[in-house]
């Protein structure tokens, strides 16, 4: 498995976000974390990302336990709900923020990082749709446009694992359908291993490859969506699908 959570628990004072939570996720998958809102899927996301910390469990990332790595060294991408991009800072600046703090690290010279930075901008607006859009802000673009810049940005710095909070949760409907689709189709074509929480049915259905159910802190059941759809394996899942 590239991504393995084993009987991770969490606690936030006496409440118990994550209760013996295990699961795994091949390598290219891309997964959904479902359920109701207050079922732990968060938290999972955000102790994967290394935002938290399991108080109990054990966290792998190709191989590699990873509970005690800070976030920065676990190379993950996080596209957050509300996008986070920075409003003073122009599309382009956004997609190269990350990728320029690792070439800073990296102890590249200016030269080197422009060279690498144009080239890597480049090929993202590409792959995004958003060529001739590199000079504008964020308070220039619609909703569809934030996401993915957000999804560029997270792109930029070659990755392991991709995250996604609640993806299209700030996004009108006819906006979701199609970035669902554009999205299933993007992860695709960069064969990244990929998670995405959200609470909404159809949108794990239609995108994911993997569905993950939690519900009170725990995983329900593991599967396709033809597996969750047709094959509910507690009465949580039954009632929550149908």
């Amino acid at each position: 498995m590239y991504v393995e959570m084993k009987n991770i628990n969490k606690t936030f004072n006496n409440f118990q976000a994550s209760n013996m939570v295990s699961f795994g996720i091949e390598e290219g998958t891309l997964a959904a974390l479902l359920g109701p809102s207050g079922s732990g899927k968060t938290t999972i996301l955000r102790m994967l990302a290394g935002l938290d910390y399991p108080d109990s469990g054990e966290i792998y990332i190709n191989g590699t336990l990873v509970n005690k790595l800070p976030a920065s060294k676990r190379g993950i991408g996080f596209v957050f709900q509300n996008y986070a991009l920075f409003r003073y800072m122009t599309v382009y600046d956004n997609i190269a923020f990350g990728l320029e703090t690792q070439l800073k690290k990296q102890k590249k010279s200016r030269k080197e990082r422009k060279e690498i930075l144009d080239a890597r901008v480049d090929e993202l607006l590409k792959l995004t749709s958003l060529e001739g859009l590199e000079k504008r802000y964020p308070g220039q673009l619609s909703g569809g446009q934030k996401q993915r810049v957000a999804f560029a940005r997270a792109l930029a710095p070659n990755p392991q694992i991709l995250l996604l909070d609640e993806p299209f949760a700030a996004i009108d409907a006819k906006v979701r359908k199609e970035l669902r689709t554009w999205l299933k189709e993007m992860i695709s074509r960069v064969g990244i291993t990929s998670i995405f929480v959200t609470h909404d049915q159809d949108e794990a259905m239609e995108v994911s490859d993997q569905i993950i159910i939690t519900n009170h802190g725990r995983v329900e059941q593991i599967g396709t969506p033809e597996e969750i759809k047709t094959k509910p394996a507690t009465d949580f899942v039954k009632d929550f699908i149908s």
